[in-house]
This record gives structure tokens, C-alpha cells and sequence, in this order.
């Protein structure tokens, strides 16, 4: 485990957030890199700046496949400090974009329950999630969590919390980094 705080520690360059879509890394990003005073990155968006389109309208005319494989390209790229980085669900398919958020800083994977992201996510077509035709969240979830639960330095779970509990949590997670 990396050293995140304490008096020998590096200071905190940038936090990755990672989880599945609907967990809220890009609500709860914005929050913490405010409370930070750090920049916020939403990675989703510089995909959908880089495609022209949104990620379903990408998705729809190239695949879920190539939506995987520009998010790995336009993580690669990312060159940032004092940022928190808000990932797209399915950044995890990628070992070498992985090892490059690692690189950036810590990666917190916030963790919640698949009935909770169903109410949440009514429909994966419209939402832009990087899967196959027909595959459901729960088997979405089934095949990502062990993924993150791999790449993340601190898993915060965000079950049943509202923002200000989970950002809460979060920097209590970060602040305990030793």
C-alpha cells in the first residue's frame, strides 16, 4: 500500500475515482475536489470531446468494444496534478490505463450495492455503459467489481450515505492513508 499523508509521506498529487456507473464518482468528484481545492476531471467527458458524440451515441455506431478502447487511449493521456478524476465505469478493462491513473495518484473505489444502482440507472442503453448487447448490470457488476476491488487503494463504501456522509468518508479514508 502506497503512503498518502503523514509527515514523510509524498503529498497528495491526485485522487481516481473508480466504481460502477451510478455510484456517483462524478457528483461525489466534483464535492471532494472542492473540498480539496483540487481541479476536477471527468473522464467521460473528454470521451465524448474526443468522439464528437455522446458515449451511447458512440457505442451505438461503434460498439461497446471501441468505447472501452478510446477511454483506455484518452486515459493514457491524462497529465494532471491536484486533481480528483472521476473514471468511466469501465476504465478497469484496461491494464495499462489502470497502471496510469495508479501512477497519477490514489485510487478510491466507492462501493455500492447493485439494487441501489438499479433504481439509479434506468436504462444502460441510454446511459452509455461500455457492455454488451443484453448483459444486465447485475452481470456488469458481477464481472467489474473484482476489478476494482484489485486496482483501488481505499475502497469507501457509499451505501445508504448522502453526498455530505460520503464525502465524509472519503477524506477520512484519504486522511488515514499512512
Amino acid at each position: 500500500m502506497r503512503s498518502f499523508s503523514g509527515s514523510d509521506a509524498q503529498p497528495l498529487q491526485n485522487v481516481v475515482l473508480i466504481g460502477m456507473p451510478g455510484v456517483g464518482k462524478s457528483t461525489l468528484g466534483v464535492l471532494l475536489a472542492k473540498a480539496l481545492g483540487f481541479d476536477f476531471l471527468d473522464t467521460d467527458l473528454s470521451i465524448q470531446r474526443r468522439a464528437g458524440k455522446t458515449l451511447s451515441a458512440y457505442m451505438d455506431n461503434k460498439g461497446y468494444q471501441a468505447l472501452r478502447d478510446l477511454e483506455a487511449q484518452v486515459i493514457q493521456e491524462i497529465d494532471c496534478q491536484k486533481t480528483v478524476i472521476a473514471t468511466g465505469g469501465s476504465a478497469v478493462y484496461s491494464a495499462e490505463a489502470m497502471a496510469r491513473l495508479g501512477s497519477l495518484g490514489v485510487i478510491v473505489y466507492l462501493r455500492c450495492s447493485v439494487e441501489t444502482l438499479v433504481t439509479r440507472i434506468p436504462s444502460m442503453a441510454d446511459r452509455g455503459i461500455a457492455a454488451p448487447p443484453g448483459q444486465t448490470l447485475a452481470a456488469v457488476a458481477a464481472e467489474r467489481v473484482p476489478m476494482y476491488q484489485r486496482y483501488a487503494d481505499i475502497t469507501v463504501d457509499i451505501q445508504d450515505l448522502d453526498s455530505h456522509q460520503a464525502l465524509t468518508d472519503m477524506q477520512t479514508a484519504l486522511s488515514c492513508q499512512a
